[in-house]
């Protein structure tokens, strides 16, 4: 019995995966024309920093073709991300207390969004202020010609930096929800956060300062929001201390009635 409701559950896991997959792919495939359009938009803050008449450089012999492409499978992703979330969503839902899902689906919206935001602040914000003033430091005596391979990189690590330094509110309401922290605790080692907040900047941005002040200030405002947010829900209802799953209440409905 056990058998074959894990063997289920596997199957069940498959198939959520393959509808997810083939979600990117579709999403992809319309995508795949505008592969070059979508670079030179992932690539407009750098174009914009740099010297008219400037164009970046491939190094690679097939790096015309796969940056591109490799832009657009992203951004597929990117927008088939609310239908992946739901099939993982489906896949654990049976197994969560009533007021497990009551959380999740806030949590999990949230989260994306926030994201997002993060993503966003780092494309609109972060990139025009560190570009122009990488570029305007440059020695006259060379010529700035960035490798599209690179900034794809550079801006991946960047984009990755700041959407999980967006999360930061979320992660202090899970932990004081869960009860691994309490405000108060979360209060006294604010200190210590703003410096972890200065190291983490300092390891995942470029060495300089200008972007890991851009960093490291958003993540302390982030962590007071949180704080903030943990007041306000951070507490559990009345009534969800001891939780039930929701097939058990259904059941023992069912059982009760004559």
């Amino acid at each position: 019995m056990n058998e074959d409701t894990f063997i289920s559950h596997l199957i069940e896991l498959r198939d959520r995966l393959l509808r997810a997959l083939i979600a990117v792919g579709i999403v992809f495939l319309c995508l795949f024309p505008f592969a070059s359009d979508l670079y030179d938009l992932l690539a407009s803050p750098m174009m914009r920093a740099l010297p008219e008449g400037t164009k970046m450089i491939a190094t690679g012999v097939v790096a015309p073709f796969l940056i591109p492409v490799k832009v657009a499978l992203m951004v597929a992703f990117t927008v088939a991300l609310p239908y992946v979330l739901y099939q993982a969503w489906a896949f654990v839902a049976p197994g969560l207390y009533v007021n497990e899902k009551r959380l999740v689906i806030p949590l999990v919206v949230a989260s994306t969004v926030l994201f997002f935001v993060g993503v966003a602040f780092c494309y609109f914000f972060v990139f025009g202020i560190v570009f122009d003033f990488v570029n305007r430091i440059a020695p006259r005596s060379i010529t700035v010609a960035p490798d599209i391979e690179n900034y794809l990189n550079f801006t991946l690590t960047m984009f990755l930096a700041f959407g999980v330094t967006f999360e930061v509110p979320i992660a202090v309401l899970i932990l004081v929800r869960m009860g691994v922290v309490t405000i108060r605790q979360l209060r006294d080692v604010r200190p210590y956060f703003i410096v972890g907040a200065f190291v983490v900047a300092a390891i995942v941005t470029p060495p300089d300062v200008l972007s890991q002040l851009l960093l490291a200030i958003p993540m302390c405002l982030l962590y007071e929001i949180g704080i903030i947010a943990a007041q306000l829900f951070g507490k559990a209802r009345p009534g969800q201390d001891n939780p039930v799953p929701e097939e058990a209440e259904m059941q023992r409905e069912s059982d009760a009635k004559p």
